[in-house]
């Protein structure tokens, strides 16, 4: 296979640009804006220069690449710390009982606290591959290069780790759950606020909705049905993230109503199972599919490979993907099952 993840680059901008105009809409993490796209591409060129340890307030964008092409296929980001420089809100699931003894009735509501329980940990979002690639694992290449790249920079990242799933959008382009809930507050559509968000983020949401407790209830139908449910899109996607090792505690996108899923780093299951090996020699086919990675920062590099193992623990890769990460015989690299 001949694609392969590496993190971003400035010239990457018209094809990150072309591939955000096929989300959709409610993708916030890949608007279809030039400048804001641009300004993502900077703060990973900053991120990447830093040699020092230490959590920061960065962002890491990821591209898939065709090595045979040169061609972008799909994207994907990384968030270091979430809330460092301004609340992380989300809501949060949750129930309330109350009981009348005149009436002999007991109530338990269902409700949506603004809380700021996930600040702090790191986010894993922005995941697009394009449609015309949805096959051969390379969604998986996509998401889980992200968790080998955290695992060995894992001085640069917290304990804790969130993915936001976007929520249901209709076919009109509209959020039930934005307009039975947030849009009441803000006069203006979905697809607004969408590019409003994209750009500018959240905050004005959790600046001006209410801060008590909102019962479901009194939410219309609409929104109510599509409460902490993801985007038909993202439901392969939720899928992968359970199989990582994240969970759904019920905090759901006060912008969209979709699931937040949450998981601790050193437990997923790639950085649990990656293993740092030394390539004994180069093979030309055959072999265990596997997922192998190599470089730091700006050198990094993620591809499916063909391993052979040895009685005597060597380990031998395919040429294709040897050359990919550009290693040879005695060099280091790290390697993942790819199932």
């Amino acid at each position: 296979m001949s694609f392969f993840m590496r993190t971003a680059r400035a010239d990457d901008l018209q094809t990150l640009y072309e591939m955000a105009k096929l989300t959709g809409g409610g993708f916030t993490n890949l608007p279809a804006d030039r400048s804001a796209l641009a300004a993502k591409l900077e703060r990973t060129e900053q991120a990447l220069a830093r040699e020092s340890d230490g959590v920061e307030d960065e962002l890491i964008v990821m591209v898939l690449e065709n090595g045979a092409t040169g061609q972008v296929r799909g994207t994907c980001q990384i968030f270091p710390v979430v809330g460092r420089h301004g609340p992380f809100y989300s809501y949060r699931l949750g129930a309330l009982t109350q009981h009348s003894r005149e009436l002999s009735r007991t109530f338990r509501a269902e409700t949506l606290s603004l809380v700021t329980d996930l600040e702090g940990a790191t986010e894993v979002g922005g995941l697009f591959l394009h449609p015309r690639e949805r096959a051969e694992g390379l969604g998986l290449l996509l998401a889980r290069s992200r968790y080998l790249y955290i695992r060995n920079h894992r001085s640069r990242f917290g304990d804790r780790i969130i993915a936001e799933l976007r929520g249901v959008i209709d076919e009109a382009g509209g959020s039930p759950f934005w307009d039975g809930l947030a849009g009441r507050f803000f006069g203006m559509s979905f697809q607004e606020a969408d590019e409003f968000n994209a750009i500018h983020g959240n905050q004005f949401i959790a600046d001006l909705m209410p801060r008590a407790p909102i019962y479901t209830a009194m939410l219309n139908d609409g929104a109510r049905s599509v409460i902490g449910l993801p985007h038909p899109n993202g439901r392969a996607a939720m899928r992968m993230l359970e199989t990582e090792g994240f969970a759904n505690p019920g905090y759901i996108d006060i912008f969209d109503g979709g699931p937040t899923m949450v998981g601790e780093i050193d437990s997923l299951r790639t950085v649990a199972n990656a293993q740092d090996v030394t390539l004994s020699a180069i093979h030309e086919s055959g072999g265990e599919k596997m997922l192998v990675a190599t470089g730091r920062l700006a050198s990094y590099r993620c591809t499916y490979g063909f391993i052979n193992k040895g009685e005597d623990g060597s380990v031998s890769l395919d040429r294709v993907s040897a050359e990919i990460l550009g290693i040879g015989p005695n060099e280091t690299f790290t390697m993942a099952a790819r199932a």
